[in-house]
């Protein structure tokens, strides 16, 4: 089936550091790096212990949100979304209902919620963004960035984990004069918005990365990679990039002046390197191995991992000559993150893999299998505070892994 799987739930990122109180997609710099210390370098057969699990989260692929105090993600019952807030010990403490959610394919809520001081954001298929009190889940302030901006919405729903940048909160709008746009994260108000490209979303979660001193917004559009000025709004520079159904939903990632991104679908990965005055971009090489629509990629001393769309595979690419060092069928092809240099690998077939990235070799050191939840294994790991979060569908599972 052509279409399986189109629904895209996001990923990747740059080597920017973002503000402390800022709890986001895919770890502190969206690159999908835990800075975690004291984990387990061995599960036992049956997997780390499991402390609690949530259910009734209903349809969505939502990933944890993790602050000291609260767990936050999102789901979707019979057509309506909702924001949940829990203790660390898996108690329900709030449960915000925001409104309609997506039911026409591959059901349910797809962003995870993104925490910034006080306030929680996401945005739903349909292209509202929505604002709450990260205390009491009370709405703050809501757009209908589809509908007030002219933009158009895509055949999966709209898919993009919210990235913010001191006062602005950006998204692509995906219309052809507001096509990205920055919104004061207090207000909800425009700031900036620019055309890019005129092209619709491409499910695709931006990054803010921070090149010379500069500050740049990086997305990807239907058929372009796109960067912007944090700041001012100016379109700085594009690159074509595209594939067979415009889905590009990785979080492209920033290190050492260069932008490497990954599109599905067999397209596979591109290497950009950045002017010095970051308004020019360079093709570096592509590699077409690494090319999950939605599972993301990380990058460990030099070497760049991730699984291929459909298949077992999993490959080791080199950062600077885009050479494939060496592959290994782990399990069926899923999201990853890493920690203590260890890869966590999570697998649409509902495997959980603690793997070791050797010289010429993965060695897979322990995995066990999901128990709890329903449908798609598509919402991506989180570590925090020495314990793993894994979202399947309804459930939402919390394991510990401390030493």
């Amino acid at each position: 089936m052509k279409s399986l799987l189109l629904f895209i739930v996001i990923c990747l990122s740059p080597t920017f550091i973002f503000s402390q109180h800022n709890v986001q997609w895919r770890g502190d710099n969206r690159d999908g790096i835990y800075n975690e210390t004291d984990l387990l370098k061995q599960w036992p057969a049956e997997g780390p212990e499991l402390l609690w699990h949530f259910d009734g989260l209903g349809d969505g692929h939502a990933s944890a949100s993790v602050t000291t105090n609260i767990v936050y993600t999102s789901g979707t019952i019979e057509g309506i979304g909702f924001v949940v807030a829990l203790n660390h010990e898996g108690q329900q403490l709030w449960k915000t209902i925001y409104g309609k959610e997506w039911i026409e394919s591959w059901d349910g809520v797809r962003t995870t919620p993104l925490v910034d001081g006080n306030k929680l954001y996401f945005m739903s298929a349909y292209g509202v963004i929505y604002c709450l009190n990260k205390d009491n889940g009370e709405k703050v302030w809501e757009v209908d960035v589809i509908n007030k901006y002219g933009g158009v919405n895509i055949k999966w729903g709209v898919t993009e984990n919210l990235v913010i940048h001191n006062e602005k909160i950006f998204c692509t709008v995906g219309g052809p004069e507001n096509n990205v746009i920055a919104l004061n994260k207090n207000t909800g108000n425009l700031i900036w918005t620019n055309k890019g490209n005129s092209e619709i979303s491409a499910y695709c979660s931006p990054t803010v990365i921070n090149h010379n001193n500069k500050n740049i917004l990086v997305t990807q559009t239907a058929n372009s990679v796109l960067g912007f000025d944090v700041n001012t709004g100016d379109f700085l520079w594009s690159h074509t990039w595209t594939n067979k159904y415009s889905v590009h939903a990785n979080t492209p990632l920033y290190h050492d002046g260069q932008i490497f991104i990954v599109s599905g679908y067999g397209k596979g990965g591109l290497m950009l390197k950045l002017s010095d005055d970051g308004k020019s971009v360079n093709e570096q090489w592509t590699n077409a191995d690494i090319n999950h629509k939605s599972g993301g990629f990380v990058l460990l001393n030099g070497r760049l991992y991730g699984a291929v769309d459909r298949g077992m595979d999993w490959h080791c690419i080199d950062w600077k000559t885009g050479q494939t060092l060496y592959s290994a069928k782990i399990f069926k092809s899923g999201n990853i993150i890493s920690a203590e240099g260890l890869l966590y690998c999570y697998s649409e077939g509902g495997e959980v893999a603690l793997v070791e990235p050797l010289e010429n070799k993965f060695n897979l050191i322990s995995k066990f299998r999901v128990p709890y939840g329903e449908k798609q294994h598509w919402a991506h790991l989180v570590i925090n505070n020495k314990r793993l979060y894994v979202r399947h569908g309804s459930t939402l599972m919390v394991y510990s892994i401390s030493k």
